[in-house]
């Protein structure tokens, strides 16, 4: 598998801070972790250059059960690949397929 580089943007102002989850590290320190999740297709673009979103994760009960979605907190956008140079939904669709 090749490598990508990807540049992400939340609104932090969006952030459901009910979800960030507290921890107790093994030393006694403190840290906070929010969870999320993303879906990039990195051989398209949308009308402003980017290749997927970023949202607040689900847990497996929220999602079970129908919940609402959280919002999408900001885009992201491919800006490296390996070799240097971003690959087109062509160059994917030539390269030989193991399976």
């Amino acid at each position: 598998m090749s490598k990508i580089g990807v540049s992400v943007s939340i609104d932090v102002t969006k952030i459901d801070k009910s979800r960030i989850k507290e921890v107790t590290k093994k030393d006694g320190s403190v840290a906070k972790y929010l969870n999320l999740t993303t879906f990039i297709n990195p051989v398209e673009e949308d009308q402003y250059g980017n290749h997927g979103f970023i949202a607040q994760s689900q847990d497996k009960e929220e999602r079970e059960s129908g919940a609402e979605r959280p919002p999408i907190l900001g885009n992201c956008k491919v800006i490296y690949t390996e070799g240097g140079q971003a690959k087109k939904q062509d160059d994917f669709l030539s390269e030989d397929v193991p399976f």
